[in-house]
């Protein structure tokens, strides 16, 4: 039984919904630990590893341009959530301020309390991919990885680091904290990447 809050889609809405995902119309809260309270204006973003050192406080990012964008989002849990709306900066936007060393090919998020998860760098530098601090026009909460999080709308949800608060870009893929736990590399919910086996 799915409950009132989840149902399966009567077809993949045009291709929107991956396989083995049901629809919700709630945003439910998954994490590992608990979640992390702090001010916006104690966001700090730390650029590390194959980079010019820098750092990004909350002032900087909001000088920056500022999207809003339009996605569905897919959890690994199989739940998607459609037509989610985010403010923030564009991973694009972000990234011309940013001076990256030859070879750089992967990036780690790193989260206040520790988390971490890694992207390609093709999947990280995207124009459909934000720093958000807004969701559905409110400030984003605390258990949906406000102050700041990535939003990386295609790829699995864990994917998109809450509570973000440093980019270490690297040489060579090294797996975050679930994908060293049985996840997968990467994580298209189209292909059902969900496990290291799929």
């Amino acid at each position: 039984m799915l409950g009132k809050f989840f149902k399966k889609p009567a077809d993949d809405l045009g291709g929107r919904i991956p396989p083995g995902q049901t629809l919700t119309t709630r945003f439910p809260v998954l994490t590992y630990g608990p979640a992390q309270h702090y001010r916006p204006e104690e966001v700090v973003v730390r650029i590390t590893g194959l980079a010019e050192p820098q750092t990004f406080t909350w002032a900087d990012l909001l000088a920056l341009p500022q999207t809003t964008l339009t996605h569905d989002i897919h959890c690994v849990t199989h739940w998607s959530k459609l037509d989610t709306t985010w403010t923030g900066v564009r991973v694009t936007d972000l990234m011309e301020r940013v001076q990256l060393q030859p070879g750089a090919t992967h990036v780690m998020q790193r989260s206040v309390g520790g988390y971490t998860t890694n992207l390609a760098l093709a999947d990280f530098v995207r124009s459909e991919n934000l720093l958000a601090h807004t969701f559905a026009g409110e400030p984003l909460d605390a258990e949906h990885g406000g102050p700041l999080r990535l939003v990386v709308p295609h790829l699995y949800f864990w994917k998109s680091a809450k509570w973000l608060t440093e980019l270490e870009f690297m040489p060579e893929d090294r797996p975050g904290f679930w994908e060293r736990n049985g996840y997968h590399g990467r994580g298209d919910p189209f292909k059902e990447q969900r496990y290291d086996d799929d």
